[in-house]
């Protein structure tokens, strides 16, 4: 599933070759009177348990360098 994120920027890249006036206009017309929708999530109490240890283990120092992470990955996929 493609995230929102991924959606809007495919939306944009593809208005930017839009040079149709009265289509941009439609399309101006459509996104004003769109309800939006607020980005706000609700998360589970597992997420939310998740996100806690999270901040617990970073506050306690346990946490890997992204570069050594990539190494540890690396080294485990040979390894498959």
């Amino acid at each position: 599933m493609r995230t929102s994120d991924v959606i809007r920027n495919e939306i944009i890249g593809k208005l930017m070759t839009i040079s149709d006036k009265n289509y941009l206009t439609a399309l101006h017309q459509i996104v004003d009177n769109s309800k939006v929708e607020s980005d706000t999530m609700q998360l589970s109490d597992e997420q939310k348990l998740m996100l806690d240890m999270s901040e617990s283990d970073i506050q306690s120092g346990k946490i890997v360098e992204h570069s050594k992470l990539d190494k540890l990955d690396l080294k485990w996929l040979k390894e498959l």
